[in-house]
Order: C-alpha cells, then sequence, then structure tokens
C-alpha cells in the first residue's frame, strides 16, 4: 500500500507516492506519462549496479523501452563535466521534448538530471526516483535541481518540477548506515523548522526507523514530504517561506565548500551540524530558550549523528573563512546573509538581522573546540 502526497502546483501538478514495492511495479507507475512507451534513465555506478536492473525490468513488463546512462557516484558528479556529458547523451538518445526521461540515484543524479532535463530542448518531463533517505524526503520533490560551482554548492540550476516521484522505502535498506543517518539529518531539519509534534516522533522513533522498521521510515519519508510540498506551495521559487526548507543550510553549505564537497561531509550531516548551530546562535540572541538547542543536540546524539565541527575529520579552515564561505550562499540578499534561526522547535522563521559577531564567535568556539 503506498501513501500518495499531492503537490497541485497549477499546471505542473505531479504525486509523491511513497511505499514498498514501487521500484518492481515501477513501469505500470510510469506508463500513463508516456506518448511512446520509451524512457531515458540515468543513474549512478552504485546505485546501478543495486537498482537498475530491477527499473529496467519493471518497464520491459509493461512493453516499455529503456536506455540507460551510468555515472560516476559521489558528489563531485554534480559538476559541468558530466552535466555537460549527460544532455550530450540524452540528445544521441534523440530525447524528444514529449518524452520522459528518469533519474534513479540519490540526490546528486536526482539534482544534475533534473537539471538537464530543465534545458534540454527548453525542457522535457522527468521522473524522480531517490534511492536515498536524502533524497526521498527533500530533493526529489519541489523542482530545485541544479549543480555545483567552485564558488558554492548549487549555485548553477533551474527550478523544474518532476512529472512523478517514486519513493520506495524499501529500497533504504540498501544504504549504508551513515549514509541513512546523513538523510535522517534532513528529517529532523523538518520538526524543527515547523512541527514540534513531529519533532516528538522522531525522539521516540527515530532509532526503530534508523534500525529498518518500514512502518516508521514510510510514516517519517510521508511526514516529511508532506511539510515540504506544503512549503513549496506557498512559495515554488524561494521568494520568502520556502527558505524555511534551508534551516541549517547557510552553515552546511559553507562546511561542504570548506571539505572540499568530498565524503569527509555528506550533505545530511553538514545540515545536522548546522541545524545545531542555528538552534544555539537562535539561543544565543535569546531568540528562544537553552533547552532547545541542548534537546537537538541530545536528539542527534542518541542517533549517532554529527553535531559540532569537532565531529568532522580532518582540518577545518579559521572561522573567518567559514564566514567568507557563508556569503557565496544562494540566500545572500542585497549582500546580506539570511540565516534560518527560531524561537522554539518547530518556531523557525527567515532573518537577515544577524550581527556578524555572533556569528563569528560562534564560529570561533567551535573552531577553537577541534
Amino acid at each position: 500500500m503506498s501513501e500518495i502526497v499531492e503537490v497541485p502546483l497549477p499546471g505542473r501538478e505531479y504525486q509523491v507516492r511513497i511505499g514498498t514495492g514501487l521500484l518492481a511495479r515501477a513501469g505500470a507507475e510510469i506508463a500513463p506519462l508516456l506518448h511512446r512507451k520509451r524512457v531515458a534513465i540515468v543513474s549512478d555506478a552504485h546505485v546501478a549496479a543495486l537498482h537498475l536492473a530491477t527499473f529496467r525490468d519493471a518497464l520491459t513488463a509493461e512493453g516499455i523501452e529503456s536506455v540507460a546512462l551510468t555515472l560516476p557516484a559521489g558528489e563531485s558528479t554534480k559538476g559541468w563535466p558530466q552535466f555537460t556529458r549527460t544532455v550530450e547523451w540524452l540528445l544521441e538518445q534523440k530525447v524528444e521534448r514529449r518524452d520522459v526521461v528518469v533519474a534513479l540515484g540519490g540526490g546528486v543524479i536526482g539534482d544534475l538530471v533534473g537539471f538537464a532535463a530543465a534545458v534540454l530542448r527548453r525542457g522535457v518531463r522527468f521522473v524522480q526516483v531517490p534511492t536515498s533517505l536524502l533524497a526521498q524526503v527533500d530533493s526529489s520533490v519541489g523542482g530545485k535541481t541544479g549543480i555545483n560551482a567552485p564558488q558554492g554548492k548549487n549555485l548553477i540550476g533551474a527550478f523544474h518540477q518532476p512529472a512523478l516521484v517514486l519513493a520506495d522505502v524499501g529500497v533504504l535498506g540498501t544504504l549504508t548506515e551513515r549514509d541513512f543517518l546523513a538523510g535522517y539529518g534532513e528529517v529532523v531539519k523538518y520538526g524543527l523548522l515547523g512541527d514540534a509534534a513531529f519533532f516528538d516522533w522522531l525522539e521516540e522513533n527515530g532509532r526503530a526507523a534508523a534500525g529498518g522498521d518500514l512502518a516508521a521510515r514510510t510514516h517519517a519519508v510521508t511526514r516529511s514530504v508532506q511539510m515540504k510540498a506544503e512549503i513549496v506551495l506557498r512559495d515554488e521559487t524561494e521568494q520568502g517561506d520556502r527558505a524555511l526548507l534551508n534551516l541549517g543550510h547557510t552553515f552546511c553549505h559553507a562546511l561542504e565548500a570548506a571539505t572540499g564537497y568530498s565524503d569527509r561531509l555528506l550533505h545530511g550531516e553538514g545540515v545536522a551540524i548546522g541545524c545545531a548551530l542555528a538552534f544555539e546562535l537562535s539561543s544565543r540572541l535569546g531568540l528562544c530558550p537553552q533547552e532547545d538547542p541542548s534537546r537537538v543536540r541530545a536528539h542527534l546524539a542518541a542517533m549517532g549523528m554529527k553535531r559540532d565541527l569537532k565531529d568532522i575529520p580532518g582540518d577545518l579552515p579559521a572561522a573567518e573563512v567559514l564566514l567568507d564561505l557563508m556569503g557565496q550562499d544562494k540566500k545572500v540578499i542585497d549582500g546580506k546573509l539570511r540565516f534560518i534561526l527560531a524561537r522554539g522547535i518547530g518556531e523557525s522563521f527567515v532573518t537577515s538581522d544577524v550581527p556578524r559577531e555572533a556569528v563569528l564567535g560562534l564560529l570561533q568556539e567551535q573552531r577553537a573546540a577541534c
């Protein structure tokens, strides 16, 4: 049985289907979208080895032909060279504007393939088949697509909504514990930004979800997607409320840049650290009680997750350099950093009124503890 979350954007409506067994019946799920029974699939080497055969068999069972491109796994794929390769391959496959491109993989593949679909022939439809927890709860929903630049993360891209999202919770069983917990960083974010009751639920059920409980995993993914869909409907292109989804990300993106977008720090790990820092900063600015950042850190600790700069292996640059890296973030407006801070758990808000000295002081303390 699948859960369905509707994303009713006018003229670009789509569903996010969440459940087990979706990969094995993907042909039946995707067939109604097709003008001709042929799709182009882009995946990465790790995901393709695990899931591509199952996915293509499901298409074949419905008489759907497929061609597939396999890219290298890892964050470094999300740049110009592999993007160019993908677009040129799609053109070689004679993908037409009415065709469907499938992104089979985690956030890197979803973002890159979505961007390729956005620019190919000025826009072709694509289906997200997210295979990581992070992609299922966050990057596959909402239409943000793009690649990284040397200057920062996700600075090149487009808003391009998928035609369908198939989130098979069963495939999460193939993730390493580290990858699952990295995705869980985004799940925690949803409770912290707008649903205190969901954060309560995570405190009670997070370990069960991490341990493989399918019901807990399905609820965690469904509630996260519901919250993201609600925010995207209010603010599709991030003029206001959608920035709330970036809770923890201003710190996170600077840390990712400082670690070279490498395996030293996975995106969701950076989000978890960023959320802990955002709540600590909020407390220092008198916006929320100290009990809140303590509670956030306690839950991350209980889950075995990173929560401080000292949890990142290797050397980090000075606090001043990290602060400068934040200045490249997409949330800068008129030269001012926008932070997502909190008045409490479940009560986040967007502000540009954050003293530079407060941010620098927090980073200096964290840096000194490394």
